[in-house]
């Protein structure tokens, strides 16, 4: 059975030290520490666009710092937050402590200017989903996912200044890029000379993704247990939800 790797990156990751913190940290400055993968839903954990949202909102500091340790998550939530980093007045620079994939890849776009740690990744891939319906059900999901693609590529291509079939060709790869190739390829602007960073990639389990460098992998691939469920069979609902509220709620947070 093909694995769903959505619920496989929150399922692994569910014990993970996460972290979603707003910290005024000098004078005229805030410092937002994005430790945590991107949901459109709190049921799920991680941080939603809502929570992230409001707590942008009320910053009025003139600089906002962005740390970033993520391995993405739901592409409209991350696509709400990266708006209201475009929208808000202060100059945000991004920091890419120690990964910023999928989804957390294209949020620090939206920020004047990136720095990436020696040691941390970005990687870019195309976008996934999980989805129960009939034939005309998945051949409308896969039209859409190529529409989502696109404005990903665009995105991408507007911040780096690389070719459109070059970004095309590196999601279709999912392609991790080191600090280096990320400052060469225009996805970071310059190295960080702050050493004290708090995390690195290897805080995260990584094995839902097909090519996660050896440095990237974090904790090591479990070993399902024979004769038991794969891990992209869909949790039962808890007792106070019923069937129809896990499949919306999955529906919400399937896009990463």
């Amino acid at each position: 059975m093909r694995r769903n790797k959505i619920l496989q990156l929150l399922s692994d990751n569910r014990a993970a030290a996460r972290a979603f913190n707003v910290v005024a940290s000098a004078d005229d400055e805030v410092t937002i520490y994005l430790y945590d993968y991107i949901v459109s839903d709190d049921y799920w954990g991680g941080v939603s666009a809502t929570t992230f949202v409001k707590e942008l909102a009320s910053i009025t500091a003139g600089v906002i710092r962005l740390r970033v340790n993520s391995p993405g998550g739901d592409v409209f939530a991350a696509r709400a937050m990266e708006a209201a980093l475009r929208g808000h007045s202060a100059k945000i620079i991004g920091h890419v402590d120690g990964l910023a994939a999928s989804a957390a890849s294209f949020l620090i776009m939206a920020a004047d200017e990136i720095e990436i740690s020696d040691g941390a990744f970005v990687m870019i891939h195309k976008a996934w989903t999980a989805l129960w319906g009939n034939a005309d059900d998945l051949r409308s999901e896969a039209d859409l996912l190529d529409k989502i693609d696109g404005t990903l590529i665009n995105t991408y291509a507007q911040r780096t200044g690389q070719a459109a079939d070059d970004i095309a060709a590196w999601m279709a790869a999912e392609t991790w890029f080191n600090a280096d190739e990320a400052i060469e390829r225009g996805f970071a602007d310059r190295k960080a000379v702050d050493t004290k960073a708090e995390a690195r990639a290897s805080a995260w389990n990584l094995r839902a993704f097909s090519n996660a460098p050896a440095k990237a992998r974090g904790a090591p691939p479990a070993q399902e247990p024979e004769n038991e469920p794969p891990v992209n069979v869909v949790p039962a609902p808890e007792p106070d939800h019923d069937v129809q509220a896990m499949r919306r709620r999955l529906d919400l947070a399937s896009r990463i």
